[in-house]
């Protein structure tokens, strides 16, 4: 889908805005996925935007005081309250009659997402306020450790789950967060991919245009966990979604969109080039094929039946 905005033209970005929101500067790691994003994402909000950063990695190497990447006016929250600090500031501006004039941006990491501020992101899409939240997804805690978090794979090496006699990686398949809150029946909910910004962008602009919350699952590669050369990082992003590692799709007022068709390549692809899934034998990775597989086969049927349901109304 074309972006909604008139406002913008080309830039350096594959079709991006040339003006820059997210400076550089920081402290990120060399090929820093998340951090690639925060580009993106900014670009996306524009200037009149108000972005709420949960503690995380982009919290920590981008404001080290006293100097900031951010462009845009910027408020730090604790890993749970972010939802929260973005419902009062949409009752502010409301009470303020200029809530039209600005898009409110929730940014956070997996862990504060999946994890620590799950209630409280759900309370806020109860509600119903109208912001947009953007999960930065790279499977750990890598702020902290790269600790396991709810969106870690299974068999992923961890901190927390290291591979020994007793564990071998992470134990349990992840959470399916995006359907769980796509049960809260928002507005907008979507998944994207750091190889693929225009995607991206346009799913943003896009969630601004609704009346209620919108929420965004980005895949976001990270060099230090993950455990790999930091020159790959787009060619993970995108190999995760040739392989149906991760799907890439937005579900809009209840109809389902697969935005991207996965090339069905080897989930062996994927897994070789990270250093947290060097131990797998060969029966680790037809399991992960053959649950893969089954996963995104239900997830799109169960989708289809439901946009089908939907006509029928």
């Amino acid at each position: 889908m074309a972006s909604k905005s008139d406002d913008w033209k080309p830039g350096n970005i594959r079709g991006l805005p040339l003006e820059e929101f997210f400076h550089s500067g920081h402290g990120a790691c060399a090929g820093c996925g998340p951090a690639i994003t925060m580009r993106m994402i900014t670009k996306a909000a524009g200037k009149d935007s108000i972005i709420v950063n949960a503690t995380g990695c982009m919290e920590v190497v981008s404001t080290k005081y006293p100097t900031t990447s951010w462009g845009l006016p910027w408020v730090h929250g604790a890993f749970e309250n972010a939802a929260p600090i973005a419902s009062g500031i949409h009752a502010a501006l409301a009470a303020q009659g200029t809530r039209a004039k600005h898009n409110i941006v929730v940014i956070a990491g997996d862990g504060a997402t999946y994890d620590i501020g799950f209630g409280a992101i759900s309370a806020a899409f109860e509600r119903g306020d109208k912001f947009t939240y953007i999960c930065y997804n790279n499977e750990a805690y890598a702020n902290t450790g790269s600790q396991q978090s709810g969106a870690t794979p299974k068999h992923a090496w961890t901190t927390t789950t290291p591979i020994g006699k007793i564990i071998h990686g992470k134990e349990v398949e992840k959470k399916p967060l995006t359907e769980i809150i796509a049960a809260h029946k928002i507005p907008y909910i979507a998944t994207a991919s750091t190889a693929y910004p225009l995607d991206l962008f346009n799913k943003i602009k896009k969630s601004f245009t609704f009346d209620g919350p919108s929420f965004i699952n980005v895949l976001t590669p990270c060099v230090l966990t993950w455990k790999y050369d930091s020159s790959l990082s787009v060619e993970l992003a995108r190999l995760a979604v040739d392989t149906g590692m991760w799907l890439v799709y937005e579900i809009e007022n209840g109809k389902f969109t697969l935005n991207i068709q996965p090339k069905g390549l080897p989930v062996k692809n994927y897994l070789a080039k990270q250093g947290r899934f060097k131990h797998l034998t060969d029966a680790d990775i037809a399991e992960i094929q053959m649950h893969l597989d089954k996963q995104n086969k239900e997830l799109v049927a169960e989708r289809e039946c439901v946009n089908k349901a939907e006509e029928k109304i």
